[in-house]
Order: C-alpha cells, then structure tokens, then sequence
C-alpha cells in the first residue's frame, strides 16, 4: 500500500519534460526569478500600506510596480507551463487515445502551438515598434503617463514579444521531440 509523503520528507520540485529538451530546461531553471517578482511585490504592497495609513506618506511608485512584476509574471507563467506541460488540458478524449494516437496528437498540437505563438509574436511586433520608437525612428520606450511615468508599458511589450518567440521555439522543440519518440 503506498504511503503519502512525509511532512518531513523534501518536496521534488517541479521540472520541464523531458521533451522539452535544454530551452525547457533554461525556462524552468529562470521560473525562481519570477517567483522572487512576486515576493517583491507583495513586500511592496505592504510597504506602500504602512506608508499610506501608518505615515501618511503613500509612494507614486508602488502601484505600477506591482503592476509590472505581476505582469511580467504572468506572462512568463505561459512559458513555463509550456516547459511542464502543466497547461489545462481537455483530457476526455486524450487519455482514452492509445500510446501511439497521443503521441501524434501532442506533435499536431504543438505544432499548432508553435504557429499560433509565432502568430502572436508577429502581432506584439507590431505594438512593440510603436512602444520603443517615436514615429521619427529615435528610440523611446513607452511610458505610463502617470506622475511617476515608468518606461514599465513598453518593457512589458518588448518582454512580451520576447517570451512569444521563445513559446514559439519551445513547442517547435516538443514537436521534434514529440514526432521522434522522446
């Protein structure tokens, strides 16, 4: 009879698949950074509360920071469960497909993947070159507006833009990866 796992017992962390070679490997290895985003912005949160209420002296900064780190987050959580392949996933048919039928099913779908995020990644191209340049061609990030105004709005498009491209080669390499077998 199988035991459950011991309080005491170290917890495996979650890994990429193996099919999703070294690139996934990279992306799980990064996921702590984002991990730590969040911390950041939680601590900032309840620094900006004590400033508020405690010494009345609230920060311009605080709320598009929080903003940023969660977005950026959140975006990099697409890849990551794409590394895992801990993406929701209808499985009424899937897991009633034999070994075989699912193997041809997960190329198709990644390859489908792969497409859609390089779709994507061409459409954030074009919101990208109108967040980093002025229609002069001089380089500028876009910033919010606010009376802080971070360049935060167009690093999070260019992070975007990035992180789709990246999705994009991921499910091409679990494609391979997939279509060989592994």
């Amino acid at each position: 009879m199988d035991q459950p796992p011991s309080a005491d017992a170290p917890r495996k962390e979650p890994d990429a698949i193996p099919a999703a070679g070294l690139l996934g490997r990279g992306i799980n290895a990064l996921s702590t950074l984002f991990s730590l985003a969040i911390i950041a912005s939680a601590a900032v949160l309840v620094m900006e509360i004590a400033l508020r209420y405690v010494f009345n002296a609230p920060t311009i900064w605080a709320h598009e920071t929080v903003i940023f780190l969660t977005a950026i987050t959140f975006v990099y959580g697409g890849l990551l469960v794409a590394a895992r392949d801990r993406h929701i996933r209808v499985v009424l048919i899937y897991d009633a497909l034999q070994p075989g039928a699912r193997r041809i099913l997960n190329v198709a779908i990644s390859i489908a993947n792969a497409v859609a995020s390089a779709i994507f990644a061409w459409a954030a191209w074009q919101v990208v070159r109108r967040a980093i340049w002025t229609p002069a061609g001089a380089f500028r990030l876009e910033t919010s507006g606010s009376a802080w105004n971070p360049p935060t709005p167009g690093l999070l498009k260019v992070f975007l833009f990035v992180v789709l491209i990246v999705m994009a080669l991921q499910f091409a390499v679990l494609a391979i990866n997939y279509a060989r077998g592994r």
